[in-house]
């Protein structure tokens, strides 16, 4: 679990919601069923009109993504690399079928199990290549559709403002329900803009670094595949893989 995923938005909305508190406020101001519907539903109906189902629901199932530690670890990909290196070293590359199921990360399994087959290694490369741009294409899909939440919200919460003073200017001739019908009217705003800040656009940003780190991680691969194939020095693989790591291989 990312546990800065989780404490971001309670620690954002906890520190607004202490200030309006502090300056007086009551929690009943801004918690408003009528605005947060507004905002939420208009909101979904926009993101709806400019994504098909597909990308929706890939969005949606990107939250995990959102929530979870990213699934890829430099350094244990580096390390496995580096065992693979040596063990194709010291026996063959059909030595590596053996140390295909103690892989973690898909695509390594996935580029072992290809040398092993005797694969082309241009044909290994373009396969990763073509698998890293897939993945990184498919979550700037998920990431723009956050980023998009984050633009609609506050517009309709715009428009959420003005059907609240429309309300107001209709009670004209009430003048003890204009201060309060204003304070509510103006709560769909708080939402649009609030959500937008703390929520949908920070999302689609941490989306994008996992997915970048994702891509770095599939570079490894390919690097380190590559200099197996090569018959590469395991050092020197290390050394490229180092780059990835921000540190200095062993000497």
């Amino acid at each position: 679990m990312d546990l800065t995923s989780l404490l971001g938005p309670v620690l954002g909305i906890g520190a607004i919601l202490a200030g309006l508190l502090l300056e007086g406020g009551h929690l009943s101001s801004v918690l408003q069923i009528t605005a947060f519907m507004i905002v939420i539903g208009g909101m979904s109906g926009s993101i709806c009109v400019a994504y098909p189902l597909p990308d929706v629901i890939a969005a949606l199932k990107a939250i995990g993504t959102w929530l979870k530690n990213p699934s890829t670890d430099p350094r244990q990909i580096s390390a496995d690399i580096i065992d693979l290196a040596q063990t194709a070293r010291k026996e063959s590359i059909l030595a590596l079928e053996k140390k295909r199921e103690s892989i973690s990360y898909e695509p390594l399994a996935t580029a072992i199990r290809l040398a092993v087959d005797g694969t082309d290694p241009n044909i290994i490369r373009e396969t990763l290549e073509t698998a890293q741009s897939i993945s990184l294409e498919e979550e700037e899909v998920s990431v723009h559709f956050w980023e998009d939440c984050g633009a609609f919200a506050p517009t309709i919460g715009i428009l959420g403002a003005v059907l609240g003073l429309i309300h107001v200017m209709e009670n004209l001739d009430k003048p003890e329900l204009i201060g309060p019908g204003i304070a509510v009217a103006f709560t769909a705003t708080l939402y649009g803009v609030g959500f937008a800040n703390i929520l949908f656009i920070p999302m689609g940003k941490k989306i994008k670094r996992k997915a970048h780190l994702d891509s770095m991680a599939r570079e490894m691969v390919i690097i380190g595949v590559e200099g197996i194939l090569s018959g590469l020095n395991p050092k020197v693989i290390q050394e490229k893989l180092s780059i990835f790591l921000g540190e200095k291989a062993e000497e």
